[in-house]
């Protein structure tokens, strides 16, 4: 199928053939008829794309500050890459679609196949789209005019804070598309309505609306217009909808007001306030969040959890479903809003419509109308990339499940670079799957992960998805007769666990062949590792650890924290600090003990600010310090180790010092190396020649289970 896609390095468009998504549980597959180009969000991102890199820093300040934080930290290098891995990546563009759809995935019972909906689907021939996002159309309302639904939504959301009653005066500052459809619902609501911008066109729409206008290009007075249309008064409140980086909109917006009137902000402006203009007059100033209410709550949008609609009336959902009502009654009219219509094919003339000197507003793009199912090169989930052939005693040709940021920036380079042959990766959407392919030169991009399972000429499957997903990839990898290489963690619980370990077993005695499976416990294989650890090994006694992660804040609704589908900071990423120390210290662990900050009643526990201490059966004791409450400026690893009257310090992995030992003071590294590209090519040899996994599968059974039972700790 073809999809939209805009770069961020360039902003340049294209069409690209990436793979059909599958359906996911609670959501909706939809074969798309039309799509709106929103002029105002999508020209803003093309507009930031084709700038150079010292306008995109002046654009996102904050981006910058992390960027020099990150080189503090990790290096000049690894910040280059990173920076560049993230302008590499494609934007899906587009939020307003409409079509029909093609199957509901599980959960879903208010959809079924057919029907006609709208959602805030990309620019693309199929879409899938959570089942909050979506809503029905109407008999007798078109698809042309369904497609303003979600830029209605918008709108609506701001009226809904703005909360207008009959007969109030408001003042619309923006006759964009936003603009002119808030003007419509506000009058619908029985408002007088003052509609303000410098394009003459939009406004001589806002009066064929029933609205009053103020041309600022002709010089109009918005203050002193909006005080007569208010019969001297002031206005009861405003709706910004404007784009502009000034302040001056909301400025004006409080001199227009009466004592106690409302200002909303939908769209963007400078954020320079005057206590006086608010104070004098105890003026409320709201941003509006979208839609309105679920924006963003992952909860709500990709799990499907509705908020009861008698605590919550209007949701994004249910405001969808008010402006399509309001379309089937007539009451907004979208008709003369459409200024373009364009093939899909021609997405490239659309968006130089809208950023042309040419007047545009509505800019629709129509696909295809033929029935459903009726085309099935809509439908094919693999895209092939190159017809290189493959020599049939190939090894450590390579299937990747999993193309996101760590994956493509991290992982599939450092299989490139070890050698592997790369075969297929896949994506549960196909965009990243499709870009990381041609990038790395795979064979072929896929979103059906039984593709890789099922080709006998992969030998190797890496997994690289979200934490919840690795045991059942790796259960199935291991039965289809695999080499494994599954970034961590191998599970999230220990029944998972137990399943991983029996499907190993059961591989290995169904083909009589031991299969290689190793964990991403990349730590281990660093340069400043395999140095210590020669220097640990031959101290015979005890030895200290004390290691500091400096990990960071991440928000509570990220899908890590979930202690379902990441398993928890702790499982999640702590896994590797447990690794490295029990790697260094060469003796199983035998007790633990872990402490969480914040333990006190009515405070939510989380497990990233804790303490953990081992013991291990040589004596050995190591304590990890996991905080998430530090500044992003420190470094983020700090290893250092007490032994026989000497000490290592490992600085972030760039800096290791010795105290001490003798023919040792200093190892040091232009740019960070956590190990990722050695650990990787210990696996590609073992798969080659036979070897046994570069990590024994009792270590990472061992290490998993007591990051589990950590995580278990934290949260008693």
């Amino acid at each position: 199928m073809k999809q939209l896609l805009q770069s961020l390095d360039s902003g340049m468009t294209a069409i690209e053939e990436v793979p059909c998504p599958q359906v996911k549980p609670g959501h909706l597959l939809i074969k798309t008829t039309t799509t709106l180009i929103s002029a105002g969000t999508e020209k803003m991102l093309v507009d930031f794309g084709k700038s150079n890199m010292l306008d995109k820093a002046r654009q996102q300040p904050e981006k910058v500050r992390q960027v020099l934080d990150k080189v503090k930290t990790d290096g000049l290098l690894p910040t280059i890459a990173a920076v560049r891995n993230k302008l590499d990546q494609p934007i899906p563009m587009g939020y307003c679609n409409v079509g029909v759809v093609l199957e509901a995935g599980p959960g879903v019972s208010t959809f079924q196949t057919g029907d006609r909906v709208a959602s805030n689907g990309n620019h693309a021939e199929v879409v899938c789209v959570p089942q909050n996002l979506c809503a029905k159309i109407p008999d007798g309302v078109s698809d042309e005019a369904a497609a303003y639904t979600v830029i209605g939504a918008i709108g609506l959301q701001g009226i809904r804070l703005a909360q207008p009653t009959l007969g109030e005066a408001f003042v619309v500052t923006g006759m964009g598309l936003i603009g002119l459809m808030t003007a419509q619902l506000l009058r619908a609501h029985g408002c007088r309505v003052l509609g303000i911008d410098y394009d003459e066109r939009k406004l001589a729409l806002a009066r064929e609306f029933g609205c009053e206008t103020v041309n600022l290009a002709s010089g109009d007075d918005p203050i002193v217009s909006a005080h007569a249309f208010s019969r001297g008064r002031g206005v009861d409140g405003v709706l910004i909808t404007a784009a502009t980086k000034s302040s001056e909109p909301v400025h004006q917006a409080a001199l227009m007001c009466r004592r106690r009137g409302r200002i909303v902000l939908v769209g963007v402006t400078g954020l320079e306030l005057s206590r006086n203009d608010f104070y004098q007059k105890e003026l409320s100033f709201q941003v509006s969040c979208s839609y309105g209410p679920g924006r963003y709550d992952p909860m709500y949008e990709q799990k499907g959890q509705d908020y009861p609609v008698g605590f919550v009336r209007w949701t994004e959902q249910r405001n969808f479903e008010a402006v399509l009502d309001m379309l089937r009654e007539g009451k907004l009219d979208t008709s003369r809003l459409t200024t373009h219509r364009f093939p899909l094919g021609e997405a490239a003339t659309a968006y130089e419509s809208i950023r042309g000197a040419e007047h545009s507003l509505g800019v629709l793009l129509q696909y295809a109308t033929a029935g459903i199912g009726s085309d099935s090169s809509l439908r094919q989930t693999t895209v092939r990339l190159n017809d290189a052939p493959l020599a049939q005693s190939a090894q450590g040709v390579v299937g990747f499940i999993g193309a996101g940021n760590f994956s493509s920036q991290i992982l599939i380079p450092a299989f490139k670079s070890a050698g592997a042959i790369m075969r297929s990766v896949a994506s549960a959407g196909g965009v990243s799957s499709v870009h990381t392919g041609k990038k790395h030169g795979f064979t072929e991009a896929t979103t059906d992960t039984e593709r890789i399972l099922s080709d006998a000429t992969i030998d190797s499957v890496v997994i690289a998805t979200r934490h919840d997903s690795h045991a059942l990839f790796a259960r199935q990898a291991l039965a289809a007769g695999k080499h494994l290489f599954v970034e961590k963690p191998l599970a999230t619980t220990k029944e998972q666990l137990a399943d991983v370990l029996k499907a190993y077993d059961e591989a290995s005695s169904n083909t009589g062949a031991t299969r290689v499976l190793m964990v991403g416990f990349n730590r281990r294989f660093a340069p400043h590792i395999t140095k210590m650890k020669s220097l640990l090994d031959g101290v015979a006694e005890p030895k200290t650890f004390i290691m500091t992660i400096n990990a960071g804040a991440i928000p509570l609704e990220h899908w890590t924290q979930d202690p379902v589908e990441g398993g928890g900071r702790i499982v999640g990423e702590g896994c590797h600090f447990v690794d490295l120390v029990r790697y260094l210290a060469g003796s199983p662990i035998t007790s633990f003990h872990a402490a969480a900050v914040g333990r006190v009643p009515g405070v939510l526990v989380r497990d990233d600010k804790a303490t953990i201490t081992l013991t291990f059966a040589d004596g050995s004791l190591a304590t990890i310090h996991y905080f998430a409450n530090g500044h992003k400026s420190f470094p983020k690893e700090r290893l250092e180790v007490f032994c026989a009257g000497r000490i290592l310090q490992l600085d972030n992995f760039r800096r290791l010092t010795g105290y001490g030992w003798p023919g040792f003071k200093q190892m040091n590294l232009w740019s960070q190396d956590k190990g990722h590209k050695a650990g990787v090519a210990a696996f590609l040899d073992a798969v080659r020649n036979g070897k046994p996994s570069p990590i024994p599968l009792d270590q990472i059974a061992e290490v998993t289970r007591v990051t589990i039972d950590i995580a278990e700790e934290l949260q008693r």
